[in-house]
């Protein structure tokens, strides 16, 4: 991809602006990301709903456009662009335990950035949804393991590979906050509205008795904060419902940190445990 061979800065220059225009436009990203604000975000005004929404729509934007860069070049110029490291010091004990890590990845700021980080520090086999068209996905797939990781598909075989992985004692990363099929999710509250939530991470941890750990790849200024962050011990609770909730208070967290670098833009809540209608009309 040619737009991956410009500095980053002009990247995010192009992509803010691409994205700012996708706001004023009242494309289908903006829909969405205005009735889950609506929704999570009760107390803030029409105003400042729509303000937020075009701010998110500009960070879009950015990621789109600096990921290509991000898959092509080297490790050493990834180095050089994180900026800050917060929290280093739960992602190096928990690379010290041998249990195995669950590194749960919210899509916030760019997600990318964090497998290509960890990949290089820890054996790492991650979940991956192949793009239907076949060139894309191996450029995608050859992208992403560039680094180290091992990527396998969303299937029950992708699965036992992490599994296995876990068990010898190495690192998995999962992004939590995607509407999961409804054989593998159960609902829980998210901004106090029931929300499909996947029950993949908390399977894991009771098969496996892995740890987890939230990391967050914020965009700063020259490049990335990385963020990590311990989780709730309820987190690792038997109990599925009492995990789940527990999950999704970590999502809100992270969610809050810096709402515009949070993905708004996806229909979180399209399926209802009540048979309704979801809250997306046609057309968003």
């Amino acid at each position: 991809m040619l737009m991956s061979f410009l500095p980053l800065w002009l990247l995010r220059l192009v992509g803010g602006a691409l994205g700012a225009c996708a706001g004023w436009l009242n494309m289908r990203p903006m829909k969405v990301a205005r009735i889950n604000l609506r929704l999570a975000q009760p107390q803030l005004s029409d105003r400042d709903v729509e303000k937020l929404g075009r701010k998110r729509l500009t960070h879009i934007g950015k990621m789109f456009c600096e990921t290509p860069k991000i898959w092509r070049m080297s490790n050493k110029w990834l180095d050089k662009k994180i900026v800050e490291i917060e929290g280093l010091e739960y992602i190096e004990a928990a690379l010290a335990n041998d249990r195995g890590t669950i590194v749960i990845i919210p899509h916030y700021g760019n997600w990318e950035v964090i497998g290509m980080w960890l990949s290089r520090r820890a054996p790492m086999t991650s979940l991956y949804k192949p793009p239907k068209q076949p060139l894309i996905e191996q450029w995608v797939k050859d992208s992403r393991e560039v680094a180290g990781a091992t990527l396998v598909p969303t299937s029950v075989r992708g699965v036992s590979a992490v599994m296995k992985a876990l068990k010898r004692g190495e690192v998995t990363g999962i992004l939590p906050d995607h509407q999961p099929p409804l054989g593998s999710g159960n609902f829980a509250p998210y901004f106090d509205f029931p929300a499909l939530t996947m029950t993949l991470i908390h399977n894991l941890i009771q098969r496996t008795g892995s740890q987890a750990i939230i990391c967050l790849a914020e965009l700063v200024p020259g490049g990335w904060k990385i963020i990590f962050k311990p989780v709730s011990k309820d987190l690792y609770s038997a109990d599925q419902q009492t995990h789940l909730v527990a999950l999704n208070r970590e999502l809100e967290s992270v969610a809050l940190l810096k709402p515009e670098q949070y993905q708004w833009e996806y229909k979180r809540y399209r399926i209802r445990p009540d048979g309704n209608l979801n809250y997306y009309p046609k057309g968003t």
